[in-house]
């Protein structure tokens, strides 16, 4: 089914309320945020009055605050939810992201719901699923390519959200149990040990070492920033960064980044923004300068190398030269930028190690750290901490308003004031005030358009005074004032009023799962999701690996494949085909490699 030109959503991480209004102010159309319990990054949890003061700002533009309650869920806990749900819903939150199916078996409040990028969101049959149980929006799987995302826009109608910045888990979303299988921390309850960003030594089938302790799980960082309108035409009306840990300088610089390319892709076109007003910046974004792991687009185009950080999983920042000269507590670098005191570099040393170091000092073109690393000429160096920037970015940055038209008529006893959006919503005043002659036309002219134009510290910004008068009069400045402050006030009231509040009931569907059969990867942990299950058509043969560690199971599949990483293809380069099984070892951890290359994916096992 063919898709309409839309409204282009900005969805923005929020770590707290304060990064919330921060996302919000430089130009988010949305923000997520984690809820007091089951978010799927248990480490930011947030209370439902920091909740409701970030739903309060949001919607004063018309923008929507989402809460991740996207873990499963115990049965013991399923109660508790419900309950907080309706906590949610009563304070006014717009959408819920979950993937614990067993939730539609409650009652619940008519809040809308987004299926989560942990419930597997990979194929048409999988959203056409989703949609048809009465989700409102599904999160696509970070794997899928611009076809496989455009095959699934023409063949569905819910709204489609895709990742297009920040970190890459390297398994399907939903589909990792490696944290779970060697450290009792599941991934899908919150608590992902980040297993995948480990050093790891790669063996042969005869344990011969072809790789030592390197981050082979580790991927760079996702940028999709080159492919927004190819991704709106593919039916994508929600574009999603990723960073629940993110500090508000990562979201105020990332968030920027994409409202500016975003405004520059739609203008002139039939897409629209997806809440209200302009957004003014005061610096200029550079995604470089905040937690950068290098950049990929990993599958969205085709399948290439570029995709991984074996180096390491930490920030690298923005390349910024090669070193010159090194002496003994100093150095000098190749390069064209300014480095300031305070600057966090990072590069490889001698040794083959990557290491960070703190500029003390910049004196006469040399370097001082703290504590001077083991590095040699030529070594490419990073800066993975702008001082300059991060204070640049802890001052004021942007300022967000609302552009509104005033118009000033005249009635039989007095005036009539009406400020309108460009949403169409209008506020009106009447006054009744005795008209008089004015002894200067022309300035009685720029008194009415110059007072009417200061909205201030507002949310709005006035773009044009109309009047619809007679001939001008005479009105006190401290009168016009005073009848402004009014008429800000009653177009406050009735932008809330406005507010776009949707509203989902959930029916109970009985349409066919994809499969008759399911096993512990539906993660279903709690009777109700089982019970769901049944109910299209599934039989739930294995729970969820959280409660019953499922034998020789699959910990990880990932698209990520290390033979291809490596040149060792057996389709490109079958020659070079290392001895299998290949295997992965951290510690006493042995984890073994199989390759399924009909589907071009790797299988992560662990080693018995």
């Amino acid at each position: 089914m063919a898709r309409i030109p839309q409204k282009i959503e900005l969805l923005a991480p929020a770590k707290n309320a304060e990064v919330g209004i921060a996302a919000i102010n430089h130009g988010a159309d949305a923000v997520y945020i984690g809820a007091p319990k089951f978010g799927a990054r248990q480490a930011v949890g947030n209370s439902l009055d920091d909740i409701a003061t970030l739903v309060a700002y949001a919607h004063r533009f018309f923008a929507r605050v989402y809460v991740a309650l996207n873990t499963i869920l115990s049965d013991d806990e399923l109660d508790e939810a419900r309950a907080l749900i309706y906590k949610l819903y009563d304070i006014g939150v717009d959408a819920l992201i979950i993937q614990d199916m067993g939730l539609f078996e409650l009652d619940l409040p008519p809040i809308p719901l987004h299926a989560s990028t942990q419930c597997d969101n990979r194929s048409v049959e999988k959203v056409k699923f989703l949609e048809q149980c009465g989700f409102e929006q599904v999160v696509l799987a970070r794997e899928l390519s611009l076809q496989q995302i455009r095959e699934i826009g023409e063949k569905t109608s819910v709204a489609l959200e895709c990742f297009v910045h920040g970190a890459l888990c390297v398994s399907y979303s939903g589909q990792c149990y490696l944290s779970q299988a060697l450290r009792e921390r599941s991934a899908n309850r919150g608590a992902c040990a980040q297993m995948c960003r480990l050093p790891y030594t790669l063996l042969d089938g005869d344990e011969e070492v072809l790789s030592r302790n390197q981050h082979l799980l580790s991927l760079k960082d996702f940028d999709a920033s080159a492919h927004l309108f190819e991704l709106m035409e593919a039916g994508v009306s929600s574009f999603k960064i990723e960073g629940r840990l993110k500090e508000a300088n990562y979201v105020k610089n990332i968030t920027a980044y994409y409202r500016q390319k975003i405004d520059q892709l739609i203008a002139g076109t039939d897409y629209r923004r997806a809440s209200s007003g302009v957004t003014h910046f005061f610096f200029e974004p550079n995604p470089q300068k905040t937690f950068y792991r290098g950049a990929t687009d990993y599958f969205l185009r085709t399948r290439t190398t570029n995709i991984t950080s074996f180096e390491t999983p930490k920030s690298l920042g923005e390349p910024v030269g090669t070193v010159r000269e090194v002496w003994r507590n100093a150095f000098s670098v190749n390069s064209d930028k300014e480095f300031a005191n305070g600057d966090g570099l990072c590069c490889v040393n001698t040794h083959g190690d990557f290491v960070g170091f703190r500029v003390n000092k910049v004196e006469n073109g040399r370097l001082f750290p703290l504590e001077m690393p083991d590095i040699k000429p030529n070594s490419q160096l990073y800066r993975n901490a702008d001082a300059a920037f991060d204070k640049l970015l802890a001052g004021k940055t942007s300022e967000r308003k609302i552009p509104v038209t005033v118009l000033v008529s005249d009635t039989p006893d007095g005036l009539e004031f009406a400020m309108t959006d460009n949403e169409g919503n209008q506020a009106q005043l009447s006054v009744v005030v005795a008209k008089e002659l004015p002894n200067n036309p022309e300035r009685a002219v720029e008194t009415f358009k110059t007072q009417l134009s200061k909205l201030g510290n507002t949310d709005f910004e006035t773009t044009e005074v109309l009047l619809n008068l007679e001939q001008p009069w005479f009105i006190p400045v401290s009168q016009l004032a005073e009848w402004r402050r009014q008429l800000v006030v009653e177009f406050e009231e009735v932008r809330a009023k406005n507010y776009p509040k949707r509203e989902l009931v959930l029916s109970q569907t009985t349409h066919p799962y994809v499969q008759s059969t399911v096993d512990y990867r539906v993660n279903a942990f709690n009777a109700k999701a089982i019970a769901f299950y049944s109910r299209h058509g599934a039989e739930v043969v294995q729970p969820a690996f959280e409660e019953i560690a499922v034998p020789d199971a699959e910990l990880m599949r990932t698209k990520h494949c290390i033979k291809y990483s490596f040149g060792w293809c057996p389709k490109q380069h079958p020659e070079k085909t290392p001895k299998e099984p290949l295997m992965l070892q951290y510690g006493e951890t042995k984890l073994n490699l199989s390759f399924d290359c009909v589907h071009c994916e790797m299988v992560i096992k662990q080693k018995k």
